[in-house]
């Protein structure tokens, strides 16, 4: 039996982790959980897993958890509960995890999942910041320690299934499929001036904010060749992204032959989670089948790379290396919420992040002090880009902005 412990428990990639663990209690059992504020989910993963250590983001949520657990039913012989960047590094390290489920979300998880790759743990990667804003540390730390990153986003980890039929020598390419979001058949001008609302319509499926922004700029594949460069150790020009609409196939592997595997199956996490925790063995499915029947073609298309500019500047960012990639996601965070916030236009968003990749100091990054300094940087440099175009009249801030350059 392998001891799991989870960043982001009680997000979604958190609880459909506890449902697949939930399903072979034979071979998992929990000893850790880090959260945010979600104290009612939390409460009932403690009460169905006790683990041993929990976390939560500040010292205001651990005294009202310690107090909800007492009160409870279930309140003998609860956890011990720490909270801020101190309980997520403990509960990453503890020390009787095999595994860690990285899935908090943001920065915020980076810091306690190199400190995991460190301390020799599995990591079962959802964060995709990980890797965006530290690859180069965090698969440096990873072959020093001699441990596996296992992906559990859907397109990476069928890049890691199909990469199982060859030899690293022997792929020509990876191609990653992208939904196209929801302003595929969108024309461009009506696409600048696209609402929060337009943008957060996904024709497929719902998600938190953020990453329905990202799929409707495209940023988000931007991201996964960033990731995939790394986790896979391939060069940027052997990552294509094709739009596939039917989101069916997840990704592919090109081989030096013109042979490509692909891997197929349904939009469900609960695969490629299961797949990241068994691995390199195979379990039976948690009732978790592709419908057929409802498979009647498979599209693809080329990416537009004028529609799709934050594409274009997540590659420019990954080929200028450094505190570059650091800076595209910090950029990116802050220019979504500006435009949720409806203090940014949508077309903005590209705008901000290229402002930020052309200001940013080109420095490498040799510690995660200093990705965290970087990543401190492009969102001082992105909020003064945000207020630049909310007030173009306003030659104080357009001062303050040039000031930068």
């Amino acid at each position: 039996m392998k001891a799991l412990a989870i960043l982001g428990s009680t997000g979604s990639i958190g609880r459909q982790t506890l449902q697949v663990v939930e399903s072979m209690p034979e071979r998992f059992r929990v000893v850790a959980l880090a959260a945010g504020g979600n104290l009612e989910e939390l409460a009932g993963q403690i009460a169905r897993h006790r683990p041993q250590l929990v976390s939560v983001g500040d010292a205001a949520k651990a005294a009202e958890l310690r107090e909800r657990l007492a009160q409870s039913a279930n309140g003998a012989g609860f956890p011990e509960i720490e909270h801020g960047r101190e309980g997520l590094m403990n509960v990453a390290t503890h020390p009787g995890a095999e595994i860690l489920v990285s899935a908090a979300v943001g920065v915020v998880g980076l810091e306690a999942t190199y400190a995991a790759v460190r301390a020799g743990k599995r990591v079962a990667l959802s964060n995709k910041e990980v890797l965006v804003a530290a690859g180069e540390l965090v698969m440096a730390a990873a072959k020093a320690s001699g441990v596996e990153l296992l992906p559990v986003d859907s397109e990476h980890n069928a890049i890691h299934q199909c990469l199982r039929a060859g030899r690293a020598c022997e792929v020509r390419r990876l191609i990653l499929t992208a939904s196209g979001g929801p302003f595929r058949r969108t024309p461009i001008k009506e696409m600048e001036r696209a609402s929060p609302e337009q943008a957060l319509a996904h024709p497929k499926w719902r998600m938190g904010k953020r990453i329905s922004i990202d799929s409707a700029t495209l940023i988000n594949k931007g991201f996964e060749v960033i990731e995939a460069r790394w986790l896979f150790g391939v060069e940027p020009r052997q990552i294509d992204v094709v739009i596939h609409p039917q989101s069916t196939i997840h990704s592919m592997v090109e081989y030096v032959d013109g042979s490509i595997l692909a891997q197929l199956g349904p939009t469900d996490m609960r695969m490629p989670i299961r797949y990241a925790l068994t691995y390199p063995e195979r379990e039976g499915s948690n009732g978790v089948e592709l419908n057929w029947d409802a498979l009647r073609r498979l599209d693809f298309e080329k990416v537009p790379p004028r529609k799709f500019p934050c594409l274009r500047l997540a590659r420019r960012a990954l080929e200028e290396g450094g505190a570059q990639t650091c800076a595209l996601n910090a950029a990116d965070e802050i220019a979504v919420e500006a435009f949720l916030e409806r203090r940014l236009p949508f077309s903005g968003i590209a705008q901000v992040i290229e402002g930020v990749l052309e200001r940013m100091p080109k420095v490498a990054l040799g510690s995660i002090d200093d990705v965290l300094a970087a990543d401190g940087e492009a969102r001082r440099l992105a909020r003064l880009l945000v207020a630049q175009q909310a007030e173009p009249t306003d030659e104080g801030r357009v001062s303050e902005i040039n000031r930068v350059q």
